[in-house]
């Protein structure tokens, strides 16, 4: 299936100024000689690679379009095999046109993400540093961005395979002792495996740990903004995302369903959720909206209380019960407490509610003020020290998965190191953890994982 010559439009379908045609396999260079005739009436096949050619894809003697024509040879190349990239004007005819030539001049159409494959198959990437591709791809800001350039560049495989390494190593050694059992020898050094032991479960646990902020860096971190009905939540929400996307209106029980939308702060992606107002409600459908918001709640990473401080400042007993009631039903959630429409109140009040909420922060989500503050607590509250200090961050759940089981069974070595099990046994559990660590870059794979994963990706790439 990979010994043929594939071919997708590169970049995404539709008009546009220019269009890029990828094909790859060993018949592409010929193929495309034979549709391409050069400006300085160059023979395709006897150029250099990673040069680029002006001409025009003919079929028939019928001229398509006057094309810019890229070179990349086996095994200089994206996919280690001979590539070309014809870059033609935008117009979605004339890429269909060109794209239909070369089908009948014996290419086929790539599947989704079978560069990207075939480059693994060929040992241009490593199955981490593949994965990291469509991430790259879908990065919508900049955290998302710089873990995934990290991870493409080799820093998370390169980390693995230094550990599955020295683990190797001493695997040897202990499946040698096995050769000789009867001479009842050691070539493994166990308090040297002691340490590498320790030294791999220290990294293990990081990089595990490291999940719990990879995953919200990837997929944003949902925040739900309750309260009751007209305190400004839309108001906040527009605020935040510096446009009318709520509706905003004097009516309470405005919001009937949840509203969401996504913004990057301190390039980390936050999805906020505006959520029906929570009340005692005799109207069936803001009733079936009021259920929604705590299922908001629920899936939410942070809870944003909002209230209106110039209804609430004589009854701040209400707010009270109300963040209580939060509080009690998701003690482990993060909760901000946010005073709405404090550009209203006298100096004297904003103490008096101040003192009766101490963690409250003042906002007026009509002005802008307190929405910058309300921003940095936001980041605050994900831990970001790991990205700053460009260590190692797992975002991919197949990672994380495979890390779990790998320090499962470096435990079951080290249980087994310190209770004297025997050299079969014990090398039974280092090969479960070596399998793991493989899964992780692809020295370890199946058909199944690797179709899997590709299908996730976009066609051309």
């Amino acid at each position: 299936m990979h010994n043929d010559t594939i071919v997708a439009l590169a970049t995404p379908s539709g008009s546009g100024a220019i269009a890029v045609i990828r094909l790859s396999g060993k018949d592409a260079i010929t193929v495309a000689s034979n549709c391409f005739k050069s400006i300085s009436g160059k023979d395709l096949i006897k150029q250099a690679t990673h040069t680029i050619h002006l001409g025009h894809i003919v079929d028939t003697g019928k001229t398509i379009d006057e094309v810019l024509l890229s070179i990349f040879k086996d095994p200089n190349s994206y996919t280690g095999e001979d590539v070309i990239e014809v870059s033609c004007h935008g117009s979605s005819y004339i890429q269909q046109e060109i794209i239909q030539l070369f089908l009948r001049k014996g290419c086929r159409m790539a599947t989704a993400g079978e560069f990207t494959l075939r480059a693994f198959l060929n040992g241009k990437l490593d199955l981490s540093q593949a994965e990291a591709v469509a991430d790259l791809i879908s990065s919508d800001n900049a955290a998302s961005h710089q873990v995934a350039m990290q991870q493409m560049r080799g820093g998370f495989s390169s980390e693995i395979a230094k550990l599955r390494e020295e683990l190797l190593n001493f695997a040897s050694l202990i499946e040698l002792e096995l050769d000789f059992a009867e001479e009842d020898v050691e070539f493994a050094d166990r308090t040297q495996f002691k340490q590498l032991l320790e030294r791999i479960n220290f990294v293990l646990k990081r990089l595990i740990d490291s999940f719990a902020v990879g995953n919200v860096i990837k997929n944003g971190i949902p925040v739900a903004i309750v309260g009751e009905p007209n305190v400004g939540k839309s108001t906040l929400l527009n605020a935040l995302l510096n446009e009318d996307r709520a509706i905003v209106s004097e009516i309470a029980g405005t919001t009937r369903d949840t509203i969401e939308d996504e913004i990057s702060i301190g390039g980390i992606g936050f999805r906020f959720i505006d959520t029906a107002g929570i009340r005692e409600t005799i109207d069936v459908v803001e009733s079936i909206g009021i259920k929604k918001t705590f299922e908001k709640i629920e899936q939410s990473q942070v809870t944003i209380y909002l209230f209106d401080s110039s209804k609430s400042i004589s009854d701040l007993k209400a707010v009270q019960l109300e963040l209580e009631k939060i509080k009690n039903k998701y003690p482990q959630k993060p909760l901000l407490i946010i005073a709405n429409k404090i550009d209203v109140l006298d100096e004297a009040q904003v103490s008096t509610l101040e003192k009766a909420i101490p963690d409250v922060k003042l906002l007026s989500a009509k002005t802008g003020f307190g929405v910058e503050a309300l921003t940095d607590s936001l980041l605050n509250l994900i831990n970001t020290g790991a990205l700053r200090n460009n260590e190692t961050i797992v975002t991919n759940s197949r990672h994380y998965d495979a890390l779990l089981k790998a320090f499962e069974e470096v435990q079951k070595v080290k249980y087994g190191l310190e209770t004297d099990l025997s050299g079969d046994l014990l090398a039974i559990d280092i090969r479960q953890a070596l399998y793991h660590f493989g899964e992780i870059t692809g020295e370890i794979t199946n058909d199944d994982l690797l179709g899997n994963i590709f299908a996730n990706f976009c066609i051309g790439k």
